[in-house]
């Protein structure tokens, strides 16, 4: 029988962040896959030891995800990275791979599962917290009220964009995030959390705060003002 392979959300950083349900597919999978070049370097595989010790004592496999704009390239490697887990799976072993907030968002997991099930392997995700409800929570913001819309980033736009009516949540902000104040004028609530819930979480609240860069890490939300009405930046 074949194993399945599981997309386990770790939450944003914060161990008590983890489901119980990612609990127990964490402790009844034998191996663990995680993103990245070194299986200790990996922020996922921090946050699941913290939650669960005993993750550390199961084999554990890095698989690379390389940070490039090359579609191709990047499918290639996430190709090969689903054949390291079939190999697993091909001998019975059920595999998690972690993954930071949760494995359907801006995830990498996303990739390895269409290839997984074009392979013909069972696949299943576990939803874990994402990075922008920790934010909010921190920020003590609310994400959207009412008829409010929410909108996702995944990272600042390099151009002026016309935003959507609503509230806007960006993610993986970086090095960028001093930029912010040339896209979103002062009708707009704002804030940022970076690396929230770990050891290096900075929370910045308003205009004023805003560095000129931070960590890849960095979500930004920002709340129109202006009774939800659309606004031109």
């Amino acid at each position: 029988m074949l194993g399945t392979a599981y997309g386990v959300g770790v939450g944003p950083g914060d161990p008590e962040l983890i489901t119980v349900k990612a609990l127990c597919v964490l402790r009844q999978c034998p191996v663990v896959a995680v993103p990245g070049n070194a299986v200790d370097e990996s922020v996922a595989y921090g946050i699941a030891v913290a939650a669960e010790p005993s993750v550390s004592q199961k084999e554990c496999v890095a698989l690379p995800s390389p940070m490039t704009g090359d579609r191709t390239h990047f499918l290639t490697v996430q190709r090969t990275n689903a054949s390291v887990m079939e190999r697993y799976l091909d001998q019975g072993c059920d595999v998690a791979f972690l993954t930071l907030g949760d494995p359907s968002l801006y995830s990498t997991f996303c990739y390895l599962r269409r290839a997984l099930e074009e392979d013909g392997y069972s696949v299943d995700a576990v939803a874990g917290v994402p990075s922008f409800c920790a934010v909010a929570a921190r920020l003590k913001m609310s994400l959207a009220e009412a008829d409010e819309p929410l909108h996702v980033w995944p990272g600042i736009p390099e151009e002026a964009p016309r935003w959507p009516r609503g509230n806007q949540v960006i993610m993986k902000a970086g090095s960028a995030l001093g930029g912010l104040s040339g896209l979103l004028d002062a009708s707009w609530q704002v804030g940022a959390v970076q690396s929230c819930g770990m050891e290096a979480e900075r929370v910045f609240v308003g205009w004023g705060q805003m560095p000129e860069d931070a960590s890849y890490l960095t979500t930004v939300l920002a709340r129109n003002m202006r009774c939800g009405a659309p606004t031109d930046s």
